[in-house]
């Protein structure tokens, strides 16, 4: 990447399917101009169009990741260099969660999301990246080894929360932050089974929790029950543990569940 954040010609941008180099680089996005108010009946023209791309991207993202299996996303900022401690930490955590059996994904540029594909390659599991189109593209790091490119945030998350079943967060700014409450807000609505929330690294997310814990929850606008469905830990074997623990009680719970279901199919009155 250069001095000004721009992609190299080397690295290339990603649109979709097309790499573009030099000057066939855009200045908007793909997302800016479809959140961009228009002229007129402009929409009328270009829209419709977008909505068939759009739909091309869930369809492609759905056929890549159908076979994934378990897995748990990983989110952290992409500007943590390799000799940052949160890296050593992002390679533990990918590593600890291939070696549990869960394939890795996560956004599969830079920083933690590089060190989290690292560590699962290393563990010889599957390392996911769901690439994203932005002005500053710096591609999928190397150790992805199943790699989907988007041109619209909606159809990445909507892969992020799919085919997860816990998410790992380590420190991170607005993307991340973005992810993080993009899960809390599903789980906490139902809308996805309670899957494991776990953040990494009291001292760097302590702030936040306390902040929620106080102004957020004494107002009434989170409950006791919301602040429990996140879960801060120091490691990557805590998080780890943290994600199996939830794991199992989820799958506790549906087998419950279907021994009550049965149950009550059998009874007299259900006759």
């Amino acid at each position: 990447m250069s001095d000004d954040g721009q992609p190299t010609a080397g690295l290339g941008y990603r649109r979709g399917p097309v790499l573009l180099r030099g000057q066939q680089i855009p200045k908007t996005t793909s997302d800016q101009r479809l959140l961009s108010g228009g002229d007129g009946a402009d929409w009328l023209h270009g829209d419709p169009w977008r909505v068939m791309r759009i739909q091309s991207e869930f369809v492609e993202g759905f056929g890549a990741l159908a076979e994934v299996g378990s897995a748990v996303s990983v989110f952290g900022s992409a500007r943590v260099p390799a000799d940052h401690p949160d890296y050593a930490v992002g390679i533990a955590v990918g590593r600890r969660l291939a070696e549990a059996g869960y394939a890795v994904i996560t956004g599969g540029g830079p920083g933690i999301m590089e060190a989290a594909n690292q560590g699962a390659k290393l563990a010889g599991g599957l390392s996911v990246g769901l690439g994203i189109e932005l002005p500053f593209e710096q591609g999928m790091n190397q150790y992805v080894d199943l790699g989907v490119n988007f041109r619209y945030f909606f159809a990445r998350k909507t892969m992020f929360m799919k085919y997860s079943e816990g998410f790992v967060v380590l420190p991170g700014g607005f993307g991340t932050f973005d992810e993080l409450f993009e899960a809390l807000t599903l789980v906490q609505t139902h809308k996805v089974i309670g899957f494991p929330i776990v953040l990494v690294g009291r001292a760097y997310w302590q702030g936040l929790m306390d902040w929620v814990s106080s102004a957020v929850h004494e107002r009434g606008m989170v409950g006791h029950a919301d602040i429990e469905l996140i879960k801060v830990v120091d490691t990557a074997e805590e998080a780890v543990q943290a994600v199996l623990a939830r794991g199992a009680e989820l799958r506790a719970e549906e087998e419950r569940a279907a021994a009550e279901t049965a149950l009550a199919q059998q009874s007299p009155e259900s006759a």
